[in-house]
């Protein structure tokens, strides 16, 4: 099966789906990930320009931990708009390229406004991209994906249907966090606290929920076409 997963940030995919994402890639499964912002207002030192090209180079290093195609929808931070008709096709030509069953997409209720119309605009791309009438540079996906969302930054009111146990991918997914050395300092400045600590205590509060000792979460879209009828997850 083929697996794509979109996030807002640069990192954030990280955070949420990477175990999951280098556990279907050991399996045999084809993996790509893309980020819609381009993360150029992450830093307190480096200007934008500069910085979106360090964010694109540490998010291609972070995919090539796990084997994962990378791409960029490129909008500009605190910019995402679900209503962005130019950024929506320019997600929907990356979606007929990665040509998945199924998509990890951010929650309804996180709580960066850049994640939330990421995952509105995921939802509204991944349907056009199967519209023949709908004109990108590739052609057009026959089936709309499953889609899942991904567990929320601080996991509040976010209530799982599924859990991934990625106790033997969890080295791999710190090691693809690691690889996003510009925002190590400012995460940690801006939230008050460690980002890999936070990850690690989300995914062993996951795990201890499913008998695992860690795991990822994530819930099914509850909308027409987007639910298999079998598991489709590791």
């Amino acid at each position: 099966m083929r697996y794509l997963a979109i996030g807002a940030h640069p990192d954030d995919l990280e955070l949420h789906c990477f175990g999951t994402l280098a556990k279907l890639k050991s399996q045999g499964h084809y993996i790509a990930v893309c980020h819609v912002a381009n993360g150029c207002y992450g830093s307190v030192t480096i200007p934008p320009e500069e910085l979106k090209k360090i964010r694109f180079g540490e998010a291609e290093a972070a995919a090539a931990v796990i084997g994962a195609d990378h791409f960029c929808a490129d909008v500009d931070d605190m910019s995402v708009n679900s209503h962005d008709q130019d950024a929506i096709r320019r997600l929907a030509d990356i979606i007929r390229i990665a040509r998945p069953d199924v998509m990890f997409i951010s929650a309804p209720n996180d709580y960066h406004p850049d994640h939330t119309e990421a995952g509105l605009m995921a939802l509204h791309a991944s349907f056009s991209a199967t519209l023949p009438n709908y004109i990108t540079d590739h052609p057009y996906l026959e089936k709309v994906p499953y889609v899942y969302y991904m567990n929320n930054t601080s996991s509040l009111e976010f209530e799982p249907s599924e859990w991934v146990d990625i106790s033997e991918y969890m080295d791999l997914k710190i090691e693809a966090l690691k690889c996003h050395k510009s925002q190590y300092e400012w995460l940690s400045a801006h939230t008050s606290s460690s980002v890999e600590e936070g990850m690690i205590i989300t995914n062993r509060f996951r795990g201890k929920q499913c008998g695992a000792k860690y795991a990822e979460a994530f819930r099914v879209c509850a909308k027409a076409q987007r639910i298999p009828c079998k598991r489709v997850l590791p």
